[in-house]
């Protein structure tokens, strides 16, 4: 047996490697997607395109534009004019937000009464301006709190305003840099979607060249069969990993805190259910383009209801329940764990235990279905 296993597996890597396409997919496209998703996956603001429309015009309003523009975060742009300009330079995306004083601005500040400014943002982009909102939050509030301070002087008191220091302490990501966040997930979606492609379309190519009833007819059993068909690209994919991590950890200095051999342990185990996905989809699909649709038509609904880039608990309840299923899930808390918490198995055991219950049940599903294809 273990002679015959030998002999499809030199075979599988020496068509793999012949194959200048595919050593162009198994090397050169993880380098690119981790390196493309390392840079575009980021969601840190630092950079709001401001326009300021200022009617009062006064000591006060000039004020609070040299706050605003003075943060780290708003970059005045524009200065306008009219309210037309206002509603073209929101239309056209020149800018992110408008803040605007109408006239009487300082009047009403030095009168003691309230007073009035608005920041008029894109709403298009939801989370964007939930972010500038709270950054405008932050500055009005110290502007707030300074005006009070300055009233109590002028009346003589001496005392000071009682005020409530809160000092935050983010843990694991101690900067809140969202790369530190999305990179380790690019990793889980770079092994799945590899994984995916070279299973299936290895085997369908094996169908469409005709070497597969060779292979029927030889003395491999079915499955060794499966077996040397899948275990190349389970190495392949672990090569993967490992490259991509490297990258990860030296090109963008991503945190890792935690096991690498437990990162190993965990990568072979949802390469189970990868792997078997790719196994079931070889045998629905007669073509490497039927395949290769096969494989989009899986991966983006596994990739959505993973927690990849939307919490799953602000999902509705019921796609909540569906991503129990969902082995990209409990992939995505194991790596995240390993990188940025550096917990260990102690804590992580049940996700990957789940992670071996599903990946058993698929492997044994699709081996099945491609040993009734084969027989």
């Amino acid at each position: 047996m273990f002679e015959r296993i030998k002999a499809i597996l030199i075979k599988e890597f020496k068509q793999v490697l012949r194959d200048p396409r595919m050593k162009t997919v198994i090397i050169i496209s993880p380098i690119l997607q981790i390196m493309l998703f390392g840079y575009a996956a980021n969601k840190d603001i630092d950079f709001i395109p401001t326009a300021i429309y200022d009617q009062d015009n006064t000591k006060e309003s000039r004020e609070l534009t040299h706050r605003f523009t003075y943060s780290k975060y708003f970059v005045p742009k524009y200065n306008i004019q009219t309210e037309g300009e206002e509603n073209l330079m929101l239309d056209k995306g020149l800018v992110s937000a408008v803040l605007r004083f109408d006239r009487g601005f300082g009047r009403d500040i030095k009168a003691g009464k309230d007073a009035s400014v608005q920041l008029a943002l894109d709403g298009s982009d939801s989370n964007t301006a939930m972010i500038i909102a709270g950054y405008a939050g932050t500055i009005m509030e110290k502007y707030q709190y300074d005006l009070l301070k300055e009233d109590a002087a002028s009346l003589g008191i001496r005392s000071g305003l009682p005020s409530v220091d809160l000092r935050d302490r983010a843990w694991f990501n101690e900067n809140l840099i969202s790369r530190n966040y999305y990179l380790p997930g690019v990793i889980a979606s770079i092994v799945t979607i590899m994984s995916l492609l070279l299973t299936s379309m290895a085997i369908v190519r094996e169908k469409e060249i005709g070497t597969m009833e060779q292979l029927i007819v030889s003395p491999l059993r079915p499955l060794e069969l499966i077996f040397g068909k899948l275990l190349p690209f389970g190495v392949i994919a672990l090569i993967q990993t490992a490259l991509i991590t490297t990258l990860g950890i030296l090109w963008f200095h991503i945190p890792f805190r935690g096991s690498l051999l437990l990162l190993v342990l965990a990568t072979c185990v949802y390469l189970f259910t990868a792997l078997g996905t790719g196994l079931f989809i070889s045998t629905i699909a007669s073509t490497q383009q039927e395949a290769m649709m096969s494989v989009f038509l899986f991966y983006m609904p596994t990739l959505l209801l993973s927690g990849f880039a939307y919490p799953i608990a602000n999902m509705p309840e019921f796609i909540q329940w569906v991503t129990l299923i969902n082995p990209m899930r409990y992939y995505l808390v194991v790596i995240r764990g390993i990188f940025l918490k550096g917990v260990g198995i102690e804590i992580l055991w049940s996700n990957l235990l789940v992670l071996l219950v599903i990946g058993i049940f698929v492997i044994t599903m699709s081996a099945l279905r491609f040993r009734r294809k084969i027989a």
